[in-house]
């Protein structure tokens, strides 16, 4: 057998960069499921990570050679108040792994056992949430979102105590990097800029080596990593997915989304939908999720001034400057992104309006935001007959019909192949999404009845999103009234 192609860089960034933590062990942990495919890229084929035994190291029993488990240090603002001590919780940074290529990927297993910055939790997650979060960090990769990645899923064997007992898991996941703008914060706040020099040079390292050779290499790194969101989030609102929780210790310094708690994709459209249980103000809903990543960049931002000058005021103009860009980046990622949906070939003045004009109807007619986009790429826009889809997801079908006619207009003035058109519709335009009320499903089949087919099912169905599937029809429609989830929870 290989052994494991571990390589621990983060751990000698200085022992204040974490806590060395064991796994707690757990009483009789099953493999649910192991991404195959995943673990081919990573080159973990023929290692322990990939035997018929892994399950005792996905659910922390066995620590695998080469492995050094850290939970990692990190502050945050939490709905916008700063909390100087959060860090891993419930998680265990295993190390980097290696792969053919050497690139490095970071491990993490969730649900481990309490750390030193377990805040008086038991360190561990409920199954359901550990089930989402496989479902939709895989869906969003088929996607084509950059996400954390899910590796494996096991059952522990035992119960945690929420506001009722639940079965536990284990959930291991991929990032190019666990820092989030809350490790900046973490060493900034206690004034320790050699720290924060040393997580800058580790992160352009690793995550952003062209910044290496700017003449200002911070500053360079700031400005990547904010064009990085500006795209990231670009990438939710053309799907509809609502993070649920964007504070600064769940946004990923690598521009990947990171952290599905409450998150949830929205079936009807709404400017202002919001699931999660505890945003109950609304600061992370749909249409708040650019501005709040400016927000958070700009935390990220008030970090690094420092060493982007060799003094404060230069150094804030600096930030400024970089924060600026920000707008305009995320307008130009989230427009071309729709005009794509919609089939616009080139870019012209009226798009914006003309898209916009849409997601007005749909909302004022509560129109499902996937299947909308989904009809609309379909072959044969030019028959009338070709809409009939569409316009029955509008309570007042005319509403779609006006709009269609300024629609194909716009096309017409493209004057191209309407073959291409179609096909680049329908690589952006998915059938199948991770809906709320189907990873519902799916939970409380396992949980209540310890069946995982119906994870399974959906599981499958979501690694191909784009392609209308025989018999699966029913996983692209919306809920039915009693099948709505009107909110989604954090899992802690």
């Amino acid at each position: 057998m290989k052994p494991t192609p571990f390589n621990n860089t983060y751990v000698r960034l200085g022992e204040n960069f974490y806590a060395g933590t064991s796994p707690v062990p757990v009483s009789n942990p099953e493999l649910i499921i192991f991404n195959h495919a995943l673990g081919n890229e990573l080159g973990l084929a023929d290692t322990c990570l990939a035997t018929q035994d892994s399950a005792a190291i996905y659910a922390g029993n066995v620590v695998p050679d080469g492995a050094e488990p850290v939970a990692m240090a990190y502050s945050g603002h939490q709905f916008g108040h700063f909390n100087p001590q959060l860090g891993d919780g419930r998680a265990l940074l295993l190390g980097q792994i290696e792969t053919p290529d050497g690139t490095l990927r970071d491990i993490h297993l969730k649900g481990t056992g309490q750390t030193r910055y377990s805040r008086n939790g038991d360190g561990r997650a409920a199954l359901g949430p550990v089930l989402r979060e496989y479902l939709v960090s895989e869906a969003m990769a088929r996607l084509g979102v950059p996400t954390t990645r899910a590796l494996a899923a096991v059952t522990t064997g035992e119960e945690v105590a929420r506001e009722q007992l639940l079965p536990g898991g284990v959930i291991t996941r991929l990032a190019s990097s666990f820092v989030r703008v809350g490790t900046f914060e973490f060493f900034a706040s206690r004034g320790d800029l050699a720290a924060v020099t040393r997580l800058a040079d580790y992160v352009i390292e690793h995550n952003y080596p062209a910044c290496r050779d700017h003449t200002n290499p911070y500053l360079a790194l700031l400005e990547a990593v904010i064009d990085r969101q500006a795209a990231l989030i670009a990438q939710w609102m053309h799907l509809g997915f609502i993070h649920g929780v964007m504070n600064t210790d769940n946004m990923s310094i690598a521009g990947e989304t990171i952290d599905y708690g409450p998150c949830a994709f929205m079936d009807h459209y709404a400017h202002d939908q919001v699931f999660s249980s505890i945003d109950r103000n609304g600061r992370y809903a749909y249409n708040n999720q650019p501005s709040i990543g400016l927000w958070n960049l700009t935390r990220l931002a008030e970090t690094l001034v420092p060493l982007l000058a060799e003094s404060t005021d230069p150094g804030v103009e600096a930030a400024k400057a970089a924060l600026h860009a920000y707008r305009e980046r995320y307008e130009d990622y989230w427009l071309d992104g729709m005009r794509q949906k919609t089939g616009l070939m080139t870019p012209r003045d009226e798009d914006k309006a003309l898209i916009e004009e849409l997601l007005d109807s749909m909302a004022a007619n509560r129109a499902d935001f996937t299947l909308t986009f989904y009809y609309l790429s379909q072959p044969g826009m030019d028959s009338a007959d070709q809409d009939r889809q569409a316009r029955g997801l509008f309570d007042d079908p005319g509403q779609f019909d006006a709009w269609a006619v300024k629609w194909r207009a716009r096309l017409q003035k493209d004057n191209a192949d309407d073959a291409m058109r179609h096909a680049r519709m329908r690589a952006v335009n998915p059938a199948y999404i991770p809906r709320n009320h189907r990873i519902e499903a799916a939970i409380r089949a396992a949980e209540d009845d310890g069946d995982f087919s119906t994870f399974h099912e959906l599981h499958a169905v979501l690694q191909n999103p784009f392609e209308r599937q025989p018999q699966m029809d029913s996983y692209m429609l919306p809920p039915e009234p009693h099948e709505v989830v009107s909110q989604t929870f954090c899992g802690t």
